[in-house]
């Protein structure tokens, strides 16, 4: 592995020059800006790295970016990425241009650098130092890289039981990970799923002056309402049957939750709060976060909300929500839960709109992947990694583990303050190396071990 390393070492900083073209190009889901240009950029940084590629259609959605090359081996590793970013907003808090890279202080800045276009050049930079360095992979490889992962990748499961055959593989490497504050690799084994929620409520057909509050209906107040019989001031989701198909985890699991290291202090610190809900702290923390769901109303819109007063009773208010879901909770399941709970509770005329949603997906702990990927971790980064059975976050990641039925772990570029989907977000030039050397070892180890 010495001369793969050392290409590695002597080529990274074309790479960052490649990673710097690929997050000038705005590819926002959300707005489906850039979309079809990410795409066809993407391929040919594909092809520039030695990676046959081409641009698939999705049913109805973003274009998906497919590569694919032959290694020594059989064994075929799916390398999981998106290539689509959140909206940059707010602009006034970034130190500069979202899109428009630049480097300070030993960090790359841009949107869309740590979620999730480092991750992709770092793996374009380890095959290319193979093919360099040896002539061919180890083992065989396939990109799978979407364009609506920012969005909740609804198009994205149709699209993998339409190409299941194009898609076998032995193992997938997801996109995201890096290392935590003591500098130890952290792979995540699982994601929670999620459902976006809209809920509106109407009232008159326009604004109208604030002093008929007396006997005009006030959809804000309303909705506020509606809210308040969802989730109970001790963070208790109360629609009926919401945690009746929680999977409780396996002693291993929580064996697992238990040696992930408290980095509790440094999160206050970083997010510039006090405590954590419910006081949590400590294992209670790390149990909490991984194994429970959760409800987060996301944004209120109503009435007038800019500088000075004005003396209106709204029309209409609008609430985004969105349920982090847990194995073996279902998206279609909670929404139909919550219509029953509007509609018992009295909130009947509440509006309710919702997309399919992703659902959870968890690879078991001791899958010979995650092996793989940990002692390739441990080599490379020289300690010992942190091994989470699932984290906060969501992902189409249930399409791979149930539909393909192939083992999952992460990979990553990022550190504990890359402040994805925030403004500056970014990247540590030193983690960008060492992730490149990360996925080497992976392929290299895939070839001996499984």
């Amino acid at each position: 592995m010495e001369q793969v390393y050392e290409y590695i070492e002597a080529n990274w900083l074309d790479a960052i020059d490649d990673l710097k073209r690929l997050l000038s190009q705005p590819s926002i889901s959300a707005q489906g800006t850039g979309i079809q240009e990410a795409a066809a950029l993407t391929a040919g940084l594909l092809q520039e790295y030695g990676v046959p590629s081409r641009i698939l259609p999705t049913p109805g959605g973003p274009p998906v970016v497919y590569g694919e090359l032959e290694g020594d081996s059989p064994f075929t590793l799916l390398f999981y990425n998106h290539y689509d970013v959140q909206p940059p907003e707010p602009l006034e808090l970034w130190s500069t241009p979202p899109f428009e890279p630049s480097i300070a202080d030993g960090k790359l800045y841009a949107r869309g650098v740590s979620d999730n276009k480092g991750d992709i050049i770092t793996r374009l930079l380890a095959v290319k130092a193979f093919l360099r360095a040896r002539g061919r992979l180890p083992v065989s490889i396939k990109f799978l890289i979407e364009g609506e992962e920012e969005v909740g990748s609804p198009h994205l499961p149709a699209f993998i039981r339409e190409n299941q055959a194009l898609l076998k593989s032995d193992a997938c490497l997801w996109e995201g990970g890096g290392v935590n504050w003591d500098e130890r690799p952290t792979i995540t084994l699982g994601l929670k799923g999620i459902i976006n929620v809209d809920l509106e409520v109407r009232g008159a057909v326009r604004d109208v002056h604030s002093s008929l509050a007396a006997i005009v209906p006030n959809p804000a107040w309303r909705l506020i309402w509606a809210l308040n019989s969802i989730k109970d001031a001790d963070e208790n989701i109360l629609i009926a049957g919401f945690y009746d198909d929680v999977r409780p985890p396996t002693p291993e699991e929580i064996e697992a939750i238990e040696a992930i290291p408290s980095e509790e202090e440094e999160m206050r610190a970083n997010l510039g709060i006090e405590r954590f809900l419910k006081g949590l702290k400590g294992v209670g923390l790390q149990l909490h976060s991984i194994l429970e769901p959760a409800c987060t109303i996301n944004g209120i819109i109503s009435g007038y909300t800019g500088e000075g007063s004005k003396t209106v009773l709204p029309c209409y208010a609008r609430a985004k929500l969105d349920f982090r879901l847990v194995p073996d909770q279902r998206p279609d399941d909670i929404i139909a839960k919550l219509r029953k709970h509007l509609e018992k509770h009295g909130f009947a005329d509440v509006v309710l709109s919702a997309g399919e949603g992703e659902n959870p997906a968890r690879t078991p702990l001791d899958s010979p992947f995650a092996r793989v990927v940990s002692d390739a971790a441990r080599e490379v980064y020289g300690s010992e990694p942190i091994i989470k059975p699932g984290m906060s976050g969501s992902g189409p990641m249930f399409s791979f583990t149930d539909i393909l039925a192939i083992p999952v772990a992460s990979s990553g570029v990022s550190n504990p303050d890359s402040r994805a989907h925030a403004p500056d977000e970014n990247i540590r030039l030193a983690d960008f190396i060492l992730s490149a050397k990360h996925v080497a070892a992976i392929l290299d180890r895939c070839k001996v071990n499984l």
